[in-house]
């Protein structure tokens, strides 16, 4: 492979370009432009065809159209919000341009415009078919575009028109002899097309390009970029999980006396999931290199009591454990489960969040510090500046994927003491699904507890309009006089805590007036951790028969008596949250209904996640589906570090290609690894180090 020179697109710096000075190039660097090549792998998210002018009467609904007429009145309209209309007809028929925002000069232009050409999406106004805001220019002397015209990812202050522009100049430079190295070895991978003609295509796609594959990502010029992308993603997996087996860690001695006496104190056996998964992290924990492992198991499978031996393993060693939960709710509960479990063994456990203040505070910093707590539970407040460890020699973080990268990174760093690190395991009840586990944490051992404790039986889901709220309210009335106990979870569209609070408030006095012969409890997240911490405990004693609740119960609450829960608003919810939810109940020997009280009508896509819940209660099922309505960054929680913001792949459409992209990487790595490393920096932006986590 040739080696780039000091000219060549991919050491060119971004500022050679016309128009490019040090304030522009600031903009260009929010979106990872540097070089040239960066200009070149900044590609199109979707594409307009401005290659033909559509005649009016041909105009259809939803359509983006080049349409060319005469201006035939201009005129202001008022309405609910004052615009402008300009009314442009050819010889077949006539549609209104409507501008909301306009200045006195851009109406007296349309008046004297005589024959314009304009694009823009057709819609139904109060003037018929309508164009809102459409670019428009004088037809005459303008040509059409020769090739579809791409739309690409921006910033402020960086208009399409502009990144074009910038395009344009390095595609002319490459139609120069400028070219990008072929970093694909073709003795690996045949591919029908090479980088050069696959990033010329993608960026000035011919008007009889496919429009339906390119839009889909299809095409084999997508495809071909697609493959080095996943391929570089997969390689830095590799590479991270290479780096990390040469970081030195605590070697434990295996489980002793304590993890025994804890095991027999449980009262239940593990199930034999529970024991090979115990097993395999023991058996991690006993080599001198950072565990770095993924446990993934659906609700109720009993995670945290794997990650409770490991705790007792580490403390057993002379370490500290700490425990990171994602809610104040779901910590407070750990720190209920491992106090129980663990007092009497000798340990101490101890509990910090942003709400332990004062000397409270102090004096859990100081047996953290000291080393005489030897299991630490928290939520995000256990990475903060004055938080100090003795010696932490094990980190759990749970329901991993609420946490972004750098958080998860600080804690981390919290370990690093004369250069050992402390082992990291990762749990989710949020099951990964395989396509991604494969491409995503290729620098992480994988455990599944793919068993579920006897006698769990699955939950009955039914899905019913809140038209029929009444009938569920003498549901909830006659299950509570049987004996049982159920949830009512309000959720709202807003991110508000405050609005969500305020609506299971109204939702709670309202089913007082109704149940007035139930005792009804309620939790929301404003509530004090002692105050929560109360409601549950009553709940949990059987104190309360209904308990009306915000989503902040989706994690860690554990009331086998439980076994009706009402979901109101479902459609509002992801499937991953909603099979959460539900996986507070069905804990017990009773049968347990699950009520999903949707408001109509639903949207196509809200029927469709709604099904899916009411016909399988299999974790891994609902999490591909989840990952196939809403992608996978939201059911991976990187929207906030940004690690999936693939530029061109998608792992859903393109997982077709993970087993050649592995091979590949198998070769480059054994081969080529200043290939390998190319392939990487032209792909990934992301600094390495936040990969380790």
């Amino acid at each position: 492979m040739p080696g780039p020179g000091i000219n060549s697109l991919d050491q060119a710096s971004v500022t050679t370009l016309k128009g490019v000075g040090p304030a522009f190039a600031d903009k260009l660097a929010r979106l990872g432009i540097h070089t040239l090549a960066d200009v070149l792998f900044h590609l199109p998210m979707r594409y307009e065809d401005r290659s033909r002018v559509t005649p009016i009467a041909r105009a259809r609904l939803g359509q983006q159209v080049v349409i060319e007429g005469e201006v035939v009145e201009v005129k202001l309209a008022f309405g609910r919000r004052r615009s402008l209309l300009a009314y442009l007809k050819d010889d077949t028929g006539m549609i209104a341009l409507r501008f909301f925002h306009f200045s006195r000069p851009q109406q007296k232009n349309l008046e004297n415009a005589g024959t314009i050409r304009c694009f823009g999406e057709v819609r139904r106004g109060a003037a018929g078919f309508e164009i809102y805001h459409p670019e428009y220019t004088s037809a005459a002397g303008n040509h059409l575009d020769n090739t579809l015209t791409p739309v690409y990812p921006a910033t402020e202050g960086l208009t399409q028109q502009r990144m074009r522009g910038l395009v344009e100049q390095v595609l002319s430079m490459m139609d120069a002899g400028k070219l990008l190295p072929e970093l694909l070895p073709s003795t690996i991978v045949p591919m029908n097309m090479g980088i050069n003609e696959a990033i010329g295509f993608v960026h000035r796609p011919p008007p009889d390009a496919d429009m339906i594959a390119l839009m889909e990502g299809r095409h084999p010029a997508q495809q071909r970029l697609a493959f080095e992308e996943l391929l570089g993603h997969h390689t830095s997996m590799r590479l991270v999980r290479e780096e990390v087996s040469r970081l030195r860690t605590y070697a434990l001695t295996p489980p002793g006396k304590t993890c025994k006496a804890f095991t027999e104190s449980l009262g239940f056996d593990l199930t034999g999931a529970q024991t090979r998964v115990a097993s395999e992290i023991a058996n991690d924990m006993s080599k001198p290199v950072p565990m770095l492992r993924l446990l993934q198991g659906d609700v109720g499978s009993g995670k945290t009591v794997i990650a409770a031996l490991a705790a007792i393993q580490a403390v057993e060693n002379g370490l500290q454990a700490a425990i990171m939960a994602p809610t104040e709710i779901l910590a407070e509960q750990h720190f209920i489960n491992f106090s129980g479990w663990l007092s009497p063994l000798g340990i101490t456990t101890t509990y910090l969040s942003g709400k332990v203040k004062g000397s409270k505070r102090a004096e859990q910093l100081a047996l953290m510090k000291s080393g005489t707590a030897g299991v630490i539970i928290g939520t995000h407040a256990l990475f903060q500046k004055e938080v100090k460890f003795k010696k932490l020699g094990l980190i759990v973080i749970d329901e991993q994927h609420r946490f972004g990268v750098h958080q998860r990174l600080a804690l981390r760093e919290k370990g690093e003491t004369s250069d050992l690190l402390p082992h990291q395991l990762v749990m989710t009840a949020t099951p990964i699904p395989r396509t991604l586990t494969m491409s995503l944490y290729a620098d992480m051992d994988c455990s599944i507890i793919d068993e579920l404790p006897p006698g769990r039986s699955p939950v009955v889901s039914s899905v019913l309009a809140d038209t029929k709220r009444d009938e569920v309210v003498e549901r909830v009335r006659d299950a509570c006089h049987s004996g049982a106990q159920a949830y009512w979870v309000c959720t709202l569209i807003e991110e508000s805590e405050v609005l969500q609070s305020q609506a299971a408030e109204t939702t709670a006095d309202q089913l007082r007036g109704k149940l007035h012969d139930l005792a009804v409890g309620l939790v929301h997240g404003r509530m004090t951790p002692a105050d929560k911490t109360d409601v549950m405990t009553r709940f949990k004693h059987g104190k309360l028969d209904l308990l009306v609740a915000t989503t902040v119960i989706e994690v860690g609450v554990d009331v086998p008596n439980a076994s009706l829960m009402i979901i109101e608003n479902p459609e509002r919810l992801g499937l991953a949250q909603l099979h959460q939810l539900r996986g507070r109940i069905g804990r017990g020997s009773r049968q347990s209904y699950c009520v999903l009280l949707y408001h109509p009508p639903l949207s196509e896509t809200s029927k469709r996640r709604l099904n899916v819940i009411r016909e399988s209660s299999d974790g891994f099922y609902i999490a591909e589906q989840d990952l196939q309505i809403r992608g996978p960054g939201e059911v991976l929680g990187t929207r906030q570090s940004g690690s999936l913001a693939f530029r061109i792949a998608d792992i859903i459409r393109d997982n077709h290609m993970l087993t050649d992209v592995r091979r590949a990487a198998d070769w480059l790595l054994v081969n080529d690894r200043r290939r390998a490393n190319a392939i990487m920096r032209r792909w990934i932006t992301t600094p390495e180090k936040l990969s380790q986590v």
